[in-house]
């Protein structure tokens, strides 16, 4: 891969740090990064690859002789200044809600249908990084949809602080050490409390965060009639989502089988030994890339109907890696 012009918006969030971190374990190869953020952050700047690179703000032409620049910094931003870096020549990994669900915006998970990302090469256009929940659920449906077929998805997530934001993952630690603390960033206290509720409660019943898995799942398996129900909670986690997953197949499968399929899908890593105490933890998987699968055992009333527990690091993974991993197959 050449060295790439990056910009990269929100860089001092947690997700626009993660992405840092990450070009350089990566050894993703850069000729020029520009970091964009808030006034606030002006006159500061970021150390990368042994220099300096000064923070700057979002601006016509800002973009102009960027190759790829990433979003991480709010669905508003997103829609007003990825179209203006696509016009500028640059290819726009979008890590907002914005253009998920836009026909037209293709909704990318490499190890599941990266294929899409073929026929994008030299044609800059904006890319949608997925919901993190999603991200880390399909990389693990998506080797048995394509081995037995899948009839049916019901999924609860138990998902971390981080996922809200640096603020919330603050007020943690704050409520922790002072559990008489107001909340701020989030609807209730998270010390040693969950809360039931990500994002708005729609007249369904469902929340945003729920919507959002089930239609992204949808779109990236390319599944359209695929039945998936998802139910979200914030637990008080620093970082790292879980998952509890019942998937039906569409067909009787062995267990052994069942399990060599998943060991041999991309991205998955597979810890179960559940009376040795041994499956996939938070706080064990913060910090690592893959996805993590354990737990995994037969419904007791339903034979095709299979439980596993689904564990990812939401930052990484279900955010500035999955976009990395996006840019290093399109400029392979």
């Amino acid at each position: 891969m050449k060295p790439l012009r990056v910009g990269v918006v929100g860089a001092t969030g947690m997700v626009g740090k993660s992405f840092q971190e990450l070009l350089v374990e990566r050894k993703f190869p850069i000729a020029e990064l520009r970091p964009f953020a808030s006034d606030k952050s002006l006159g500061q700047s970021i150390e990368l690859g042994g220099k300096a690179w000064p923070i700057q703000i979002l601006r016509p032409g800002c973009f102009a002789g960027l190759d790829l620049v990433f979003f991480s910094s709010g669905d508003d931003i997103s829609k007003e200044w990825a179209p203006q870096a696509v016009k500028s020549g640059a290819f726009a990994v979008d890590n907002s809600a914005a253009f998920r669900m836009d026909p037209g915006t293709a909704l990318v998970v490499p190890e599941v249908n990266g294929d899409l990302l073929s026929a994008m090469r030299g044609k800059a256009q904006v890319i949608a990084n997925p919901n993190c929940s999603t991200i880390q659920l399909v990389v693990a449906l998506n080797p048995l949809l394509q081995n037995f077929g899948i009839e049916r998805v019901t999924v609860a997530s138990y998902q971390a602080v981080s996922g809200a934001g640096l603020e919330a993952y603050q007020e943690l630690q704050d409520q922790v050490k002072n559990p008489s603390l107001p909340a701020k960033a989030l609807a209730h206290p998270i010390a040693f409390n969950t809360i039931p509720q990500i994002g708005s409660i729609g007249e369904n019943g469902f929340s945003g965060e729920e919507m959002k898995v089930m239609k992204e799942t949808r779109k990236i398996l390319r599944h359209s009639s695929l039945r998936v129900s998802a139910f979200t909670v914030r637990v008080p986690v620093l970082n790292a989502h879980a998952e509890a997953v019942w998937v039906t197949l569409g067909q009787d499968v062995t267990e052994e089988k069942l399990r060599q399929t998943l060991q041999n899908g991309p991205g998955l890593v597979i810890q179960d030994d559940p009376k040795s105490g041994i499956y996939p933890l938070q706080n064990k998987v913060s910090g690592l890339d893959p996805v993590y699968v354990g737990r995994i055992h037969r419904d007791l009333d339903d034979r095709n109907t299979w439980l596993m527990w689904v564990v990812a690091d939401n930052i990484r993974k279900g955010a500035a890696l999955n976009g990395i991993q996006i840019a290093e197959v399109l400029f392979q």
